[in-house]
């Protein structure tokens, strides 16, 4: 938005400025000159420090619109991504989003769309559908989803988004009563919008497989399978992919499919369970960080989101706290408006909960976290389990490949697993349930965790990380066929 003052000596990029206007209809007729299949233009606009149309006193509409009628008669479209949060100590950046675009529905021109992210904060593992969907009836929105794991693992964690996807797509906004679902809103037949679209996050990089991760491949095929056809199943496409990819042996394509399936919520569980979020590594997004209570903004850190102290944990978004449950429809505010009926799985996106209550699982919420924490981490010795069963069946190299990353993944759900409970013990003051194993370092020394790294085990791929529009983190040069360890310090090692 920026490009008009700052590289053509404009003194202004002022949306409404005519010169600015001018100067962007003669740059987009010059790109479809060259380019005359350009398909248009994807902003990220007053985010994070980028300029945009409120720099100027000017709200996002101004902006796309301005871009919008540079198109002219082009046949391309603007898509106007909806990633917008204000630093707010006070607030709750589960909200800005909305409070910015909900008011500008109906105002943008035709061409335009706004790109939605499928939950309110930012591609944590598990969020609630965002509320703008539903709500904007008179504004084509585009779902936008990630596949390259930022905060789910990078190319080392196997976690196929296929569910995580389906579990967006298929819930249901009631904003036009039952059956309202986010799919409905993006294809456009709820809304009867002519344009519709869902975008995906890449996780390309210089590895020869693209992904690192060959299991990051599936989550490219889940997207394009669901982008085309909604209604499919993630198991089926996990089934697809497999055949395609890894071997047709029917009980070995079971088997894989099994752990496809179960690997987002298994991530879940050993990471950020019963609906805690951003809890992870500052900057990096990679490994844990709940004690993080200093960064640049507030809502960077992760004690603005878990809220643990001597009570309990979790964000309180009911009318008592932020009210940010008020952005939904009363069907949705009831279903989650109630820690005793709210789905364990999003139980601590909207309630503190004191450490003693009873859920309904019959636990505490110190066990149930804690039991979560465990059998997350145990169940990724499964997913190894599953794995060495198929040897006979996928390609000796892909096999060790996976099989190396599966146990860094392993020892980092440990890691993960002992850091936050330990960590969230501080506060719940409570001893850990006597049928799990105490963790192997004690409370701070599991804070400033590091690992000894045998190179041998890991392929350089492994380093691939990710990537935002205007960066790719590049891996680290080939470690693969050193023999002897390496100690690397969590926070130095990944400075690069």
């Amino acid at each position: 938005m920026g490009g008009s003052q700052a590289h053509w000596g404009l003194s202004t990029s002022d949306p409404l400025d005519p010169k600015v206007r001018q100067w962007w209809k003669a740059r987009t007729d010059e790109i479809y000159k060259t380019i005359p299949d350009f398909g248009g233009f994807l902003v990220k606009a007053n985010s994070e420090g980028e300029p945009g149309p409120q720099d100027y006193g000017r709200n996002h509409a101004d902006g796309a619109n301005m871009l919008a009628e540079s198109l002219g008669q082009h046949d391309g479209i603007v898509m106007w991504r909806a990633f917008v949060y204000k630093a707010n100590s006070k607030g709750d950046r589960f909200k800005e989003a909305y409070e910015e675009f909900k008011p500008l529905d109906g105002k943008f021109a035709p061409k335009v769309l706004v790109q939605v992210k499928n939950g309110p904060i930012d591609f944590q593992s598990r969020e609630p559908f965002h509320p703008l969907f539903g709500a904007m009836p008179r504004t084509p929105l585009v779902l936008e989803v990630q596949l390259t794991q930022e905060y789910l693992g990078f190319a080392t964690h196997l976690v196929y988004l296929g569910p995580l996807i389906k579990e967006c797509l298929e819930s249901d906004t009631y904003s036009q009563g039952k059956g309202s679902t986010v799919a409905k809103v993006i294809d456009g037949t709820l809304e009867k919008h002519s344009i519709s679209g869902i975008a995906g996050v890449a996780n390309i990089g210089s590895d020869r497989n693209w992904t690192g991760h060959p299991v990051g491949q599936a989550n490219w095929y889940a997207f394009g399978r669901l982008a085309w056809d909604h209604t499919l199943k993630s198991d089926a496409v996990a089934e697809e992919w497999t055949k395609m990819t890894l071997t047709r042996e029917p009980q070995a394509v079971n088997t894989i499919a099994q752990v496809l399936n179960q690997s987002r919520n298994i991530y879940v569980r050993y990471t950020t369970p019963l609906g805690l979020h951003h809890i992870m590594g500052q900057s990096i997004h990679y490994g844990p960080e709940p004690w993080l209570e200093k960064s640049a903004r507030p809502d960077w850190t992760s004690v603005y989101y878990h809220k643990a102290d001597s009570i309990g944990l979790g964000f309180d978004r009911t009318a008592k706290g932020s009210n940010a449950l008020s952005l939904y429809s009363p069907q949705v505010r009831q279903l989650w408006g109630n820690p005793a009926t709210c789905p364990p799985d999003y139980l601590l996106w909207f309630h503190h909960v004191p450490w003693g209550q009873r859920l309904s699982t019959g636990n505490t919420l110190w066990d149930e976290l804690t039991t979560r924490y465990y059998s997350g981490a145990d169940s990724v010795l499964w997913m190894q389990q599953q794995w060495e069963q198929v040897k006979p069946k996928v390609d000796p190299e892909q096999h060790t490949d996976i099989a190396s990353r599966l146990r860094i993944q392993h020892r980092e759900a440990l890691w993960w697993r002992d850091a936050c409970v330990l960590y969230f013990q501080t506060y719940a003051k409570r001893p850990i349930p006597p049928s799990l194993t105490p963790p192997r370092a004690p409370w701070p020394k599991s804070k400033n965790w590091s690992t000894s790294i045998n190179c041998a085990n890991y392929p350089a791929s492994f380093f691939l990380t990710w990537h935002t529009p205007s960066t790719l983190f590049h891996r680290i040069p080939s470690l693969a066929g050193s023999s002897s360890p390496t100690r690397f310090p969590w926070k130095e090692s990944w400075r690069w």
